[in-house]
């Protein structure tokens, strides 16, 4: 081999050679290295806990009572046929009084609305409430309702759109935006969305009138739900009843605010046996699918049970009655455990001839911390107070905030009591949960509503960036 040959051989060898050393310290080192213990670090995510500005307390109420086709040449106008008379406080929240225009179109037919700016960043507690009585050839009858905040749904349980009914679906938005609504009307055909019912568009800061027999007529059992979109609506129904040519009675109805497994409707007042008739029925609708519901009755301040408890099927879809005419005459408390969510009310009646009024009783939602709450001026007033078997008694205590001593209740597991009340603004402060209505009782005049409790305060929100 010559010399130039023998050298690139060697430097060739040397090369591959000390390649594969490299090569091999490589590969021991990265196997060393995975197999030694690495390094470990731990970076604590940032938080930042951040409590939201509280809006504005607000809250609408249901204006006054509308007279439907009074005028000729218009049988859809409205017209006032009752004013509301409101009374809302504490003074001390400063509240800003406003209005939605109604639908009369000519200012009567406003109804108010109340906006509470919040104070140290807590928002500001308020109540309000209102009554209406109307007396003339064919509107009779005696209102009450409270003023509510807006929803984006709400259950409306009541009238009909037989012969004699003359209901409207009010909606209000006293919002600073336009709301969409959708209504859906449950019957003995199950659910349907007429297109009378799709798409109405509420204009921020005014109040928009439906007809229910406009949207399904011949309906002894009807329940509305209410969808808004793009801001939320105040709803509620104002029902009346024509007997013939002699008016029975009117009533403005509250809202659910969603179906619920249990519902507890505190100071029904029976004042008839029927005499032949329905004095006293229990409406209730399973509306996502079939359920079974035991009813429980109840009176108000008395020991027991009346009766023994009942159960209804509930199809889906389908509002099913239960006639409660057999009670004696005095306020009761209906309770109802059903296996699905639920929606329901009660409708009673001070009797069938001239004079007559009813109501319809919403459920009561649970009230479980102190809270404002404001009775309208009428007769027979009280606050009616009840407590599940299942949280125990509760001892309510009543404070009002115009001034007068405190009242302090003890309402027994699975009873309810009546406090009565004069007109004005009350601190409702339970040591345990109770479910709290309005009701009233006098001669021709029969109303409630619901107590709600406020909205909790905003609490504090986590921020990870």
């Amino acid at each position: 081999m010559s010399d130039r040959r023998l050298a690139r051989w060697a430097t060739t060898s040397a090369r591959v050679v000390a390649g594969s050393a490299v090569a091999t310290a490589v590969v021991v080192g990265a196997v060393a290295g995975i197999a030694a213990p690495w390094p470990s670090f731990t970076a604590d995510p940032v938080r930042l806990q951040v409590t939201p500005a509280p809006s504005d307390t607000v809250v609408a109420c249901d204006g006054p009572v509308f007279a439907l086709g009074r005028v000729a040449e218009s049988a859809a106008g409205l017209t006032v046929g009752a004013v509301q008379d409101v009374v809302s406080g504490p003074d001390a929240a400063d509240a800003e009084v406003s209005s939605v225009s109604g639908a009369t179109g000519d200012g009567s037919g406003d109804a108010t609305v109340f906006r509470a700016p919040p104070r140290d960043r807590v928002a500001t507690p308020f109540a309000a409430a209102g009554s209406a009585t109307a007396a003339s050839p064919d509107l009779t009858g005696f209102s009450a309702s409270a003023c509510r905040p807006p929803l984006a749904e709400s259950w409306l349980v009541a009238g009909a759109t037989t012969t004699g009914a003359n209901d409207l679906v009010v909606l209000s938005n006293p919002g600073d935006v336009p709301a969409t609504v959708q209504l859906s009307v449950y019957g003995a055909q199950g659910v349907s969305t007429p297109p009378s019912g799709t798409g109405l568009v509420v204009p921020a800061g005014a109040q928009r009138v439906v007809p229910l027999a406009g949207l399904l007529l011949g309906e002894e059992s009807p329940v509305v739900r209410v969808v808004a979109t793009g801001a939320p609506v105040r709803a509620s129904l104002q029902t009346s009843l024509t007997r013939v040519l002699l008016p029975g009675g009117s009533d403005q109805v509250a809202p659910l605010a969603q179906a619920a497994t249990t519902l507890v409707i505190p100071g029904v007042s029976v004042l008839t046996t029927g005499d032949g008739n329905v004095g006293t029925v229990l409406r209730l609708l399973s509306p996502g699918a079939d359920a079974s519901a035991t009813v429980t009755v109840t009176p108000v301040g008395g020991a027991g049970v009346t009766g023994n408890p009942r159960t209804l099927e509930l199809p889906a879809g389908t509002p099913t009655s239960l006639d409660l005419s057999g009670l004696a005459p005095g306020p009761y408390t209906v309770s109802v455990e059903a296996t699905q969510p639920v929606v329901g009310g009660v409708w009673a009646t001070t009797g069938f001839g001239e004079g007559a009024d009813f109501a319809w009783y919403s459920p009561s939602p649970e009230f479980a911390a102190s809270g404002l709450v404001a009775v309208a001026r009428g007769a027979g007033a009280s606050i009616v107070l009840a407590a599940d078997a299942a949280r125990g008694a509760a001892s309510v205590t009543l404070t009002p905030q115009g001034g007068g001593a405190p009242v302090t209740v003890a309402v027994p597991a699975g009873g309810s009591v009546a406090v009565p009340v004069d007109a004005g603004v009350y601190e409702l402060a339970p040591d345990a949960p109770v479910h709290a209505a309005v009701s009233y009782s006098a001669p021709g005049a029969l109303a409630a509503y619901p107590l709600w409790p406020a909205d909790a305060a905003a609490g504090a929100v986590t921020i990870l960036p």
